[in-house]
């Protein structure tokens, strides 16, 4: 039986997926085989404890709360459920739009303090209103930074709004490319779509190369006025945007990601992080999680990991071997040759990787024996082997 500890609160019919028979799952299981987390901080979990830790599913895009290198060193897949939270954000990102152009959150709080004002407040609404005007968003320009899952809905539904959108992300995959409204413009780099841009959204996920990537410098190059939207990761636009909001160059940020700085500092309006909080996200991503790492535990296969190739193979002959090893030459070649000294016959096989890791399933027409399995198990590079 697999054992599944949950961090986090996780959905519940998500967790309902599992098959009893095989799993026992909990939030105070000991020594797991898999987890499933949210936002939990995985980076002091203690891996050399937990050496039976072959899986880490992410109920949620973002896994910068895993450490991916000490995982991958250890020969954990690391999952995560990309899509599943992204209707979710996009009506949230919506919602933003009409916030920044309204100063609809403003009205509010200054409707909220005539409290007081009785039979006189309908006459003091008509006349503070005019402080609050703002702008359409049809006819405006939105550039969408990132055409992921979420990007490309959000580029979508501003067509449908009736914006001018320009979309940039030097990386989108030929299935979002499909998913791809026409109507949206290419942006070929950044500088194009700052200067043009009246609203600007990003979607890109948070790594080295795009910290800090909205700055003073990229603020520089864009519309004064413009408006900032930020439901990806808050450290993707640096501290320079409270200088950019004093000075009026950039009209309103809005972010999912407040701290005390940008709390306290002018035109932000901060939201206590709710792009995917809502019941329908935390479902899908439940579901996604559990389902990725069952295949993976039962049968061996990956998909949507984060550090290791996506490989699936159809079960065959009577017993599978898994192995997570580094990508070096020979690599195959030593284990096949061990195999086959030993006697046992491959009936059919795949190997992928990605970066410095691989991945490779063996389908076998016999049992291992153990010392068969020792010898595998102690190549060098080899970091995990599963029998299935």
């Amino acid at each position: 039986m697999y054992k599944i500890k949950t961090v986090n609160k996780i959905d519940a019919s998500g967790l309902s997926r599992l098959h009893a028979e095989l799993f026992d799952c909990g939030d105070n299981i000991k020594n797991p085989d898999g987890i499933i987390v949210r936002s939990a901080d995985m980076h002091s979990y203690d891996f050399a404890q937990n050496p039976e830790l072959c899986a880490i599913a992410r109920a949620g895009a973002g896994v910068n709360n895993i450490p991916l290198a000490k995982c991958s060193e250890a020969g954990i897949v690391v999952f995560n459920t990309p899509g599943a939270n992204a209707n979710a954000v996009c009506e949230l990102v919506l919602c933003a739009l009409f916030l920044t152009s309204r100063n609809i959150f403003g009205g509010i709080e200054w409707a909220k303090g005539l409290a007081n004002g009785g039979d006189k407040v309908p006459a003091l609404v008509e006349k503070g209103k005019s402080a609050f005007a703002g702008p359409e968003i049809s006819g405006k320009t939105l550039g969408v930074i990132g055409l992921g899952a979420i990007g490309i809905r959000v580029a979508n539904s501003a067509i449908k709004l009736g914006m001018n959108v320009f979309g940039y992300d030097p990386y989108i995959s030929v299935e979002s490319a499909w998913k791809l409204s026409r109507y949206v413009n290419h942006a070929k780099d950044l500088k194009t779509l700052y200067e043009k841009c009246d609203y600007i959204t990003i979607h890109v996920p948070y790594m080295d190369s795009t910290k800090g990537m909205i700055n003073e410098s990229a603020i520089s190059a864009m519309k004064s006025g413009v408006k900032i939207l930020n439901f990806a990761r808050g450290e993707i636009v640096s501290p320079d945007i409270i200088a950019a909001l004093e000075s009026g160059k950039v009209r309103c940020y809005i972010t999912d990601f407040p701290d005390a700085d940008l709390i306290k500092a002018k035109n932000v309006i901060p939201v206590p992080h709710l792009g995917a909080s809502t019941p329908e996200s935390e479902e899908n991503c439940a579901v996604m999680a559990v389902d990725n790492l069952e295949d993976y535990l039962v049968n061996g296969n990956i998909k949507y990991s984060v550090n290791l190739p996506d490989v699936y193979m159809a079960r065959s002959g009577l017993s599978r071997l898994a192995m997570v090893h580094k990508n070096i030459p020979n690599m195959l070649a030593n284990i096949l040759s061990i195999l086959t000294e030993e006697k046992v016959n491959v009936e059919n096989m795949i190997n992928k990787s990605k970066g410095e890791y691989a991945y490779t399933i063996l389908d076998l027409n016999s049992e291992v024996h153990t010392e068969a399995l020792n010898k595998v198990r102690i190549t060098n590079d080899m970091l995990r082997l599963r029998v299935i």
